[in-house]
């Protein structure tokens, strides 16, 4: 099961991303663990230079933006090795 972390202080952008994450996962019906982080001492220790961001599998793969469902979906799709 995949971890997702979202992290962001509950600004409108954080808020904006939470809902885009869940519709992805509800789309893509996948089962994943979220988590939101929002105090800022435990931002920092990702080492972020902006948020929102969303971590994936402990992976910062997007940050200081607010992804689409589309390109979250992308994030979340593992290929199989062929």
């Amino acid at each position: 099961m995949k971890k997702l972390r979202i992290l962001g202080t509950g600004c409108p952008r954080c808020k904006k991303l939470a809902e885009n994450v869940k519709h992805a996962v509800d789309e893509l019906n996948i089962e994943v663990n979220i988590e939101k982080i929002t105090e800022i001492r435990d931002i920092m220790e990702f080492g972020l230079i902006m948020t929102p961001a969303l971590v994936i599998d402990g992976e910062i793969r997007s940050s200081g933006k607010v992804p689409s469902i589309e390109e979250i979906k992308n994030l979340l799709i593992v290929k199989e090795d062929i």
